[in-house]
């Protein structure tokens, strides 16, 4: 792996290079957009800002261009054929569109796997299927912040539907073993649904290899404006009963497409995975690598290693600053099963008050329960104050990370 590009990267971002010097640390609730994909919006808007399906040729290119970013997110997660990917709203809206659906389907399947590590789109949107009979079994997270394996085979039984997880955690970055939990689903004949918006922005995604039934994404967590994107098994996909006006073919994705979204993000979201092929090609120490998705794949492997490095840089640090509790995975030596994402709180301080003090001094953290309160009550975290959270991607660099060390040191002295 050569040397990770970090200038080139930032000089990608307009964002990084304004005046203020500003310090993006809360990237777990949206990053920022590189050129590239500020152009590719414009020239949508500015050239063919109509509604698809036309015979003419501007409506025409938005055909083309949807068709395209599906591809593009197709190699990017390896899926078998673009017809996979479906392009929407957001992530949450297709959490629901297919728990909806599910619950048309469940037979004498009635029982639904959720996790209080989660997300809350990932847990209340299936709690809401109750209402048609469902029974919701949990699989508890551990007071270390993690999922572990051996908690999820007894809630598992020929009565399992499906189970809804994370593939990392967006308040504390824990990572989830997907591969091995798919395979121990599937082998109770349940589905795996997989809520990878935290985790795409750091490392590789390969849905054959993980081998889940469904993963939802949003684009803005991607490099990309918001919008978000639904990938399923073609068999699976097929086999929703999705609301669809009559003239609207029984096909993926049109079935499940129902209506406009905004085709100028689904653009951008198409030129954040260009972004990250185009980095991709910068850090392959053998050449230009053979293929797109070769390129994606070095792209991921080289934020994951650098990314290694940033949080072992802030465990380090943190570690340094008396007062300062992290949650979850806090030992530099198991670094490897997290992303950069960290939830601290400072003692005896609020947690808002910190955030108002980095604030000031040009640093964006955030404080609250990350839409995560049953994680936060799992660690005994008061829900009125929350905690603290510092969420880092792959533009965010080492002397950031002392910057916001050394302030945070002054508010816990103050």
């Amino acid at each position: 792996m050569s040397e990770f590009p970090i200038s080139w990267v930032r000089e990608s971002f307009p964002a990084l290079n304004s005046q203020e010097n500003f310090v993006f640390f809360d990237n777990g609730a949206g990053a920022q957009v590189p050129q590239v994909v500020l152009d590719a919006v414009q020239h949508h808007l500015l050239t063919c800002n109509v509604q698809r399906g036309g015979r003419y040729r501007q409506s025409q290119e938005v055909d083309a261009a949807i068709q395209r970013a599906g591809q593009s997110v197709a190699t990017f997660l390896n899926a078998r054929e673009p017809e996979e990917v479906v392009f929407g709203m957001n992530a949450t809206s297709f959490i629901r569109i297919v728990s909806l659906a599910l619950a048309d389907t469940l037979g004498d399947r009635k029982e639904i796997v959720v996790s209080d590590m989660d997300h809350e789109a990932n847990v209340a949107t299936w709690l809401a299927l109750q209402r048609h009979g469902v029974e919701i079994l949990w699989w508890r997270m551990r007071p270390d912040g993690c999922l572990h394996l051996d908690d999820l085979e007894p809630v598992l039984s020929s009565r399992t539907r499906l189970v809804a997880c994370t593939a990392a955690s967006n308040a504390l970055g824990s990572i989830v073993d997907i591969k091995e939990v798919a395979r121990m689903v599937h082998a109770v004949g349940a589905e795996l649904f997989l809520d990878a918006v935290h985790y795409a922005p750091h490392g590789s995604i390969d849905v054959q290899e993980l081998d889940c039934d469904y993963l939802v994404c949003s684009g803005y967590k991607i490099f990309a404006p918001h919008m978000g994107f639904l990938w399923g098994k073609r068999p699976a996909l097929e086999a929703l009963p999705t609301f669809r006006e009559d003239f609207i073919p029984d096909q993926i994705p049109a079935k499940i497409e129902v209506g406009t979204f905004v085709y100028e993000n689904v653009a951008g979201m198409d030129a954040a995975i260009t972004y990250l092929e185009n980095l991709g090609i910068r850090t392959s120490t053998n050449g230009p690598p053979p293929s797109r998705r070769a390129a994606l794949l070095s792209a991921m492997d080289s934020i994951r290693e650098y990314e290694l490095r940033l949080s072992t840089e802030v465990l380090k640090l943190l570690s340094q600053i008396d007062g300062v509790t992290v949650y979850g995975i806090g030992e530099s030596g198991v670094v490897p099963g997290r992303v950069p994402t960290f939830c601290f709180n400072l003692r005896d301080v609020n947690p808002a008050a910190v955030t108002v003090a980095l604030a000031a001094k040009g640093i964006g953290v955030r404080d609250g329960n990350m839409y995560s309160p049953r994680l936060l009550e799992r660690l005994g975290i008061p829900s009125e104050t929350g905690a603290i959270r510092a969420s880092l991607v792959h533009y965010n660099t080492v002397s950031e990370i002392g910057r916001f060390a050394e302030e945070l040191r002054t508010i816990a002295r103050g």
